[in-house]
């Protein structure tokens, strides 16, 4: 069973001082360690300074320039600040020593005198800090001589503070868990009431939100991107509803027509020219269902299709080609205008552009005025740019952001029996959002309205 994320948390971090502070606490002790050792040597230096020209060697026989020497506190008792002496051969056999150090001798080395630095060894059961220095008469180096210090003060103090530093180190890392172990879990709480609100959160209650900590902190930013997400989510489970709803509506009502031509022609026996005109209201409405379904396929596609590969495309060119085709297969009259002279060129899907020119031309003859002209201009204002302008009806203001959903169409053209799906701006609408073009619409009643595409020109 996994560990809560407070556990974690509180485990990461203990780990992690326990760390620095097993780093500090060595460190604390390397340095008190160093400081007396170094306090100590510096001691024994002195005392060197002061004992190396009080010895001198005649004939073997250690002679002192003062009288006395040996009788001092420090060289005759080892209970209170002992410095330890003794004079050697250069052989290293012992020619005198202090009375503190009784039967005992100080450790000679050769190796150690050449390098004059401090090693510790013991006296007896006595742990000592000892220096090695040479002697020398008349010029003449007749012997060495040895100083050792008590190093049993030393060695207790730093015993001491390693057991105090080994003793609370486990209650710091236990102290220190406990307290990390709460404050992840005071941390946390809110991330644990916006899991339970959120989970609270069905598809009945989409319009609930997550309430707001207002503040601007990770856990403000995170309220704000879940409640950004839940808004997409409760829109676009809308638009499907909506969509549904719609879809079914829309075929219904040739499917409705269908069944009652069909009945009418089951009544009783028709003549031939009945029967053909009643085919044919069959083949309108199935026509009309066809043309439902081929939109709502290629919205489908566009809604769950992949990001679109953009290249390069040279827009005037492209324009005029599209003009020129669409003109000669539908027979429409395009009067096409470029207020620019030299080529424009922008990064963009040319299947996309193709559909979304298409369908807003389309669109522009179906309500468009009775001369059947329609405008298609290029140019570039800040940006690329393509209007397909109409004379014709117009369209309310209050309609205009109405015109790009789903099967949305304005009751004075269904009136008049224009034919359509309300699925051609919808599928315009998706396709400039998936080929980053920006669209715009503005329109007056009676008067007709101009769609605008804005491109992001190739750099």
């Amino acid at each position: 069973m996994k560990s809560s994320y407070k556990e974690r948390i509180a485990r990461r971090l203990t780990l992690v001082t326990a760390l620095i502070f097993f780093l500090v606490f060595l460190l604390i002790y390397l340095v008190a360690s160093y400081t007396v050792v170094l306090s100590i040597d510096h001691e024994l230096q002195l005392e060197i300074v002061e004992h190396q020209e009080e010895f001198f060697i005649d004939e073997r026989e250690v002679r002192f320039l003062h009288q006395g020497e040996w009788e001092e506190m420090e060289h005759a008792q080892i209970h209170l600040n002992p410095i330890f002496i003794e004079v050697v051969d250069l052989e290293g056999n012992s020619l005198d020593r202090s009375p503190n150090l009784e039967e005992n001798h100080l450790v000679f080395s050769f190796s150690k005198s050449r390098s004059q630095k401090a090693w510790q060894t013991k006296i007896g059961s006595l742990e000592v800090r000892q220096r090695q220095v040479p002697l020398f008469t008349s010029g003449k180096q007749v012997g060495y001589l040895l100083l050792a210090k008590s190093f049993a003060d030393a060695r207790e103090l730093l015993n001491n503070l390693r057991s105090v530093l080994l003793l609370i180190y486990p209650l710091i890392l236990v102290t220190l868990y406990f307290s990390m172990r709460y404050l992840a879990g005071k941390s946390i709480e809110p991330l644990e009431v916006i899991s339970q609100k959120t989970n609270q959160i069905t598809q009945q209650n989409l319009n609930e939100r997550i309430p707001d900590s207002g503040t601007n902190d990770e856990i403000g930013q995170l309220t704000k991107a879940i409640n950004n997400l839940l808004g997409r989510l409760e829109q676009a489970i809308q638009r499907e509803k909506q969509f549904t709803s719609d879809a079914s509506h829309e075929l219904r009502t040739p499917l409705s027509v269908l069944r009652g031509t069909l009945e009418v022609l089951i009544r009783k026996p028709r003549t031939t020219e009945e029967y053909g005109l009643k085919i044919k209201a069959v083949l309108a409405s199935i026509d009309q269902m066809s043309a439902i379904i081929d939109q709502l396929l290629a919205l489908a596609r566009v809604e769950n299709g992949q990001n679109l590969v953009k290249e390069e495309l040279e827009l005037i060119a492209f324009s005029e080609e599209f003009v020129d085709k669409i003109a000669t297969e539908k027979g429409y009259k395009i009067q096409f205008q470029s207020e620019v002279g030299i080529p424009i060129y922008v990064r963009t899907h040319e299947k996309s552009l193709e559909m979304i020119l298409h369908n807003l031309v389309e669109n522009g003859f179906k309500y468009g005025s009775e001369d059947g002209v329609v405008f298609f201009r290029v140019g570039r204002s800040e940006k690329a740019t393509i209007e397909i302008i109409d004379s014709g009806r117009g369209i309310d203001s209050v309609h205009l952001e109405q015109i790009f959903d789903p099967f949305f169409r304005v009751q004075e053209a269904v009136d008049l029996g224009i034919p359509g799906t309300g699925l051609g701006l919808a599928i315009v609408k998706k396709l400039a959002q998936e080929s980053g073009i920006s669209l715009s619409v503005t329109s007056e009643k009676g008067k007709g309205s101009s769609f605008r595409l804005d491109f992001n020109e190739a750099s």
